[in-house]
C-alpha cells in the first residue's frame, strides 16, 4: 500500500523541481551567451569581479559549474575591490571563497574617500566610482595574468543602458556582452547578458549567497538608472514579454533603417539598388512577428561551453 504524500513533501517536491528548472535554465543562457559571443577559450584565465551582489555571486557560481562539464579548460580567479565603504563587512567574502576552495584575491583600496571627497553631497556617485574601480580591476588583471574579465552584468542592465543612452546621452548603445577595453589590452565578458533578473534574485535566494548590500551608491535617492528600471518593470508588469522582445532588437539591428550616417552611405544611396534590411516599408503597412526567444539550445554547437 502507498504512502500518502503529506502536503509539506509535496511543497518540498514542487520547490525542488522548480529549483532544478531554474538552475538549468540559467546555466543554458550562460551557456549560450559564451557560445554565441565566443567569450571564454581554451586555456583562458578568467577573473570574475565579485562585489557581493546577487548577481556576481550567481556569476561565479554558475562558471563554476559550467568549468566541471566543460570541453575545454580555463580556469577561475574571483576578486573583490574592498572600497573601504563605512560597515562593509570585510571578512564574508574571504570566507566564503575559502569555503569554496575556489582561487582569490581581495584588493583593498580607499575609493570611498576620494567619491566622498570629489563629488558634491547629493550628486550621483556612480560614474566616478565606476571608473575608479575599472582602472583598479584593469591593473589586478595584468597582475594575475587574467586574460578575460568578466562581470556580473545582465539582460535588465543592458537595456536599462539602452534606455539611459537614448534619454540622457543621445546615443544608441547598450552594453556589449563582450569588448575590448580602450587601449586594447584587456577583454571583458557579460556571460549573464541573457540572464533575466528576476531569476538571478530567485538563484541567490535559492543558493542562500551571503549578499553584501553597496550602501556607496546604492542608497542613492531619484537615480535616473532606477526610474528607467522601474519604466521597464512597469512595461514588463502591462506587457508580459516586452523586455524579451526588446533584448531581442538589440540582436536585431537594421543600419539602413536607422539615421546614422556614419553607419550606413546614405549619401551614396542610389537608384537600382536592393533595398537592404527589410526593403522600403515608406508606404506599406509594419507587419511585427513575435520574436525568437533568445535562447537557442536547439542549435547550440556541440563542443559548447555548456558541454550538454
Amino acid at each position: 500500500m502507498q504512502t500518502p504524500v503529506s502536503d509539506a513533501d509535496a511543497k518540498a517536491k514542487k520547490a525542488a523541481f522548480e529549483a532544478g528548472k531554474l538552475t538549468k535554465r540559467l546555466r543554458h543562457y550562460v551557456g549560450d551567451a559564451i557560445n554565441d559571443f565566443n567569450m571564454i577559450e581554451q586555456g583562458d584565465r578568467i577573473m570574475v569581479c565579485l562585489s557581493g551582489g546577487k548577481d556576481s555571486y550567481a556569476l561565479l557560481d554558475i562558471l563554476l559549474g559550467l568549468q566541471k562539464s566543460a570541453p575545454i579548460d580555463f580556469s577561475l580567479v574571483a576578486v573583490n575591490l574592498d572600497q573601504k565603504q563605512p560597515g562593509f563587512p570585510g571578512d564574508v567574502l574571504p570566507t566564503y571563497l575559502a569555503d569554496l576552495g575556489v582561487e582569490y584575491r581581495i584588493i583593498e583600496e580607499d575609493t570611498y574617500s576620494i567619491v566622498k571627497r570629489v563629488i558634491p553631497e547629493g550628486k550621483t556617485t556612480c560614474g566616478l566610482c565606476s571608473r575608479l574601480r575599472r582602472g583598479i580591476l584593469y591593473r589586478v588583471a595584468d597582475e594575475l595574468g587574467a586574460t578575460k574579465i568578466a562581470l556580473g552584468h545582465h539582460r535588465d542592465d543592458i537595456l536599462e543602458t539602452l534606455f539611459l543612452n537614448m534619454f540622457y546621452g543621445g546615443k544608441l548603445k547598450a552594453m556589449p556582452p563582450k569588448l575590448v577595453s580602450d587601449d586594447g589590452r584587456h577583454m571583458v565578458i557579460r556571460p549573464l547578458a541573457y540572464c533575466r533578473e528576476s531569476d538571478l534574485e530567485r538563484y541567490a535566494a535559492l543558493r542562500a549567497f551571503p549578499i553584501i548590500p553597496c550602501n556607496l551608491c546604492g542608497s542613492q535617492p531619484n537615480l535616473q538608472r532606477q526610474a528607467v528600471k522601474q519604466m521597464i518593470q512597469d512595461w514588463e508588469k502591462r506587457f508580459p514579454g516586452r523586455a524579451e522582445t526588446m533584448f531581442s532588437a538589440l540582436q536585431n539591428v537594421v543600419p539602413s533603417h536607422l539615421a546614422d550616417t556614419g553607419l550606413y552611405n546614405f549619401a551614396g544611396l542610389q537608384l537600382g539598388e536592393v533595398p537592404a534590411g527589410g526593403g522600403d516599408l515608406a508606404f506599406d503597412r509594419e507587419e511585427f512577428q513575435p520574436p525568437k526567444s533568445i535562447s537557442i539550445l536547439d542549435s547550440r554547437p556541440k563542443e559548447s561551453v555548456c558541454g550538454e
